[in-house]
């Protein structure tokens, strides 16, 4: 048997319930924080790069300027959305993740319609520039200093490139995402089907009601008054 004091444990300080006990069973599972969540770091880096890349490059009065940073900002936002709300509903989760990915999808369309329209190059998935921006993209966390340089210092065919990349990169992760999710929906169900076990969980170890000796004075053994 393991010593729980090296360990830096203590069964006894409340910490840890028994297995028997409503937290074996939990209602509402525990959740990270989201800005731990790699898809929703990598997706606000694809906001912050759009929003300048907009501003920077498109007309002042064309309409795909709202439309690009309101893309961008839907996905992050959705992902964001879907951690707070998987503490209820395992459904509102995979349905956020889902509208986050589309608008992520949307964002990338009108990337390449940049490209496109101005006989850009549009890189090869496997090309040494993708590459690059690949590589950089497994640093964590991702965040927006880690492609400052570039966004400030290169023409817009770059910058449209990374950030097709970056897209990408976040809607592998989203559906990376899903697919746990959908399995977990499957295997375990959704905020009723907790509730249902739950309660059965409780009902199979029934909790002694209270002594009532307990609330009585404990009885003087000297026979003192």
């Amino acid at each position: 048997m393991k010593n729980d004091r090296k360990n830096g444990k203590n069964t006894s300080d409340g910490k840890n319930p028994s297995p028997d006990s409503h937290d074996s069973h939990p209602i509402i599972p525990p959740r990270g924080d989201y800005q731990t969540l790699h898809s929703f770091q990598k997706a606000q880096v694809v906001y912050d790069i759009t929003f300048r890349f907009a501003h920077k490059f498109l007309s002042k009065g064309d309409r795909t300027v709202d439309q690009m940073i309101q893309a961008a900002r839907s996905g992050k936002k959705n992902i964001l959305e879907s951690s707070k709300a998987a503490l209820t509903s395992k459904e509102t989760e995979i349905k956020l993740n889902n509208v986050g990915r589309a608008s992520l999808e949307e964002l990338l369309d009108d990337y390449r319609d940049y490209l496109r329209a101005r006989d850009l190059k549009m890189w090869d998935k496997d090309s040494r520039e993708a590459q690059y921006v690949r590589r950089l993209g497994r640093k964590t966390p991702q965040t927006y200093e880690l492609y400052r340089e570039f966004v400030e210092t290169r023409p817009p065919e770059v910058i449209a490139n990374i950030a097709i990349c970056l897209i990408h990169q976040a809607n592998y992760l989203i559906d990376q995402q899903l697919r746990r999710l959908e399995k977990d929906f499957l295997e375990q169900g959704g905020l009723r089907e907790r509730m249902t076990r739950a309660r059965l969980a409780y009902r199979s170890n029934p909790h002694p009601p209270p002594s009532h000796d307990s609330h009585k004075p404990p009885r003087n053994p000297g026979g003192l008054p």
